[in-house]
């Protein structure tokens, strides 16, 4: 917190002087670490496809007897919401204009069919899998580090079971604070994000451009909502969220889907599918011609720090929840179902926006130059039925996805700042089997309140004065930290799954005796 602090008073006392440190940080890390984000990512999804085939997917997290805390309809729901968060709805059509008049590809011609064939198999490529290998992958290990080796509630728990003994408490906390200032980085770069959209939106309605004041109330309103729902609870506001939010989610791009160009946008997303496998390798690990070095720093790398800064904070309440179901369905759940639906989501809004930009004389190319990205997407629904009730929906829809992300994390934040209180609890309920154990109790308002007053600050500091370039930068700056616990965290996975499967066996049978 204290260091977080200093950071946002120095930005606020000097605010060139911080964005031209935030910036040269950011191009080292970029310049340093280039190779390793692109390896680790693509060892995390190599990880998550093994564990799945491998004996451990059929273990139990919390035992055989484990009550899981939500449906299988709300589980799905809240972690896709929780990854989600707002980034797919402004990328989505906003990020295919990018690439298809910037391609990181040489010999590609600006503009050209290559071109657009090019910023799908990219979208796939920053959206699919990969993401969710840095999601799923942390998340799963510190859920069978709590659940099925009593692990304390912190992310030092996997980190125990990997060396064979517990960490020390100065070394657990600063593991612990690492990920929070990760996570805050992450929030905020999609706080940023969220702002820019809903920015967009409200400019559909009223003749208004973004200012750092706009950027700021919307700011304002979307951290008031989150903070709100999270004091609701898991059971409440996180949960009917989520619900609400997925559901509107697939009703949106199921009517987009019908009223556009079906038949097209089906054949762009089956091109741009095979595309990315054949592709995925090289893109992956960075090798070959299929995308220049510059390109894939300011663009891929950029993506895996963003994803990776949210990870390991967001394993904290993933992991949480997932609790009652198998190792095999947590992976699919997190891994394999999300995946799948922001691939058809960008088939749709991706497609769309390359066949209106085609089209239509290159219409999102001048939205994209003249009013910025946040514009883009409501430019592209002016091109289907019932305009002004889909923007009202979007505008909402962009609003509410925000919320429901920042919510579980700010969750999972309040968790982490309480953790010894939370632990204390958990001992006392060890004798009332049939309370559920590993539920949070209440977490301090004041702790949520202040954590999003910084996160909001952050945001609107970096995107008000940096835009884009801001988000990026916010983005670097937490993932390299957290890429080293979820390698760390990728490790002590596959350490469970081979040297002491035979210990979780017995460790599963163990709490589940414990829940009964």
């Amino acid at each position: 917190m204290v260091v977080l602090v200093a950071t946002v008073v120095a930005s606020l006392t000097n605010l060139e002087r911080f964005l031209t440190v935030a910036n040269r940080i950011n191009h080292w890390i970029l310049d340093t670490f280039t190779s390793a984000f692109a390896i680790g990512t693509f060892g995390l999804v190599v990880s998550c496809i093994w564990v799945f085939a491998s004996p451990l997917g059929k273990i139990r997290i919390g035992g055989s007897n484990a009550t899981p805390l939500l449906s299988r309809w709300n589980w799905f729901a809240i972690t896709l919401c929780t990854t989600v968060a707002i980034g797919i709805l402004f990328w989505a059509t906003a990020e295919p204009m990018f690439h298809a008049y910037s391609p990181g590809k040489a010999g590609i011609q600006p503009g050209s069919d290559a071109a657009e064939e090019f910023a799908m198999v990219s979208m796939f490529m920053h959206w699919s899998f990969t993401p969710y290998a840095i999601y799923a992958l942390p998340a799963l290990t510190f859920s069978l580090a709590h659940y099925n080796f009593n692990q304390p509630y912190s992310l030092s728990g996997p980190i125990a079971v990997l060396i064979g003994r517990p960490v020390p408490k100065v070394l657990s906390d600063i593991i612990d604070a690492t990920a929070l200032l990760a996570l805050v980085a992450g929030l905020a770069s999609s706080l940023g994000t969220g702002m820019l959209s809903l920015s967009g939106g409200v400019g559909n309605f009223i003749d208004i451009s973004t200012s750092p004041l706009i950027l700021a109330i919307i700011g304002s309103l979307i951290v008031t909502a989150f903070v709100i729902s999270s004091v609701t609870g898991l059971q409440k506001g996180i949960r009917i969220l989520s619900d609400i939010n997925t559901k509107f989610f697939f009703a949106f791009a199921a009517f987009v889907l019908l009223a556009g160009p079906t038949l097209d946008l089906l054949m762009i997303g089956a091109k741009a599918f095979l595309g990315y496998l054949s592709e995925f390798f090289s893109r992956s690990l960075l090798v070959g011609d299929t995308t220049q070095p510059d390109w894939a720093k300011s663009w891929t790398i950029f993506y895996w720090a963003n994803w990776l800064a949210w990870a390991p904070m967001t394993a904290v309440f993933l992991g949480r929840i997932a609790r009652g179901y198998t190792v095999r369905e947590f992976i699919t759940v997190n891994f394999f179902l999300p995946a799948l639906f922001s691939m058809i989501w960008i088939t749709i809004f991706g497609g769309l926006s390359i066949e209106v930009n085609h089209s239509e004389n290159e219409i999102l190319k001048s939205t994209l130059d003249t009013d910025g990205p946040e514009a883009v997407l409501y430019t592209v629904i002016d091109y289907l039925p019932f305009t002004q009730v889909l923007a009202v929906i979007l505008l909402l829809l962009s609003f509410v996805s925000y919320v429901t992300a920042a919510d579980s994390n700010t969750d999972a934040i309040a968790t982490i700042c309480q953790k010894d209180s939370h632990q204390k609890d958990n001992h006392q309920k060890d004798n009332h089997p049939k309370d559920d154990r590993h539920e949070q109790p209440g977490h301090s308002l004041t702790i949520k309140v202040v954590w999003a007053v910084m996160i909001g600050t952050s945001a609107w500091i970096m995107t008000a004065f940096s835009g884009v370039d801001g988000i990026r930068a916010l983005s670097n700056l937490g993932g390299l930290p957290a890429l080293v616990i979820v390698l760390i965290f990728n490790v002590a996975l596959i350490t469970m799954s081979t040297k002491h499967l035979k210990t979780l066996k017995n460790a599963e049978k163990k709490a589940a005796t414990t829940m009964e």
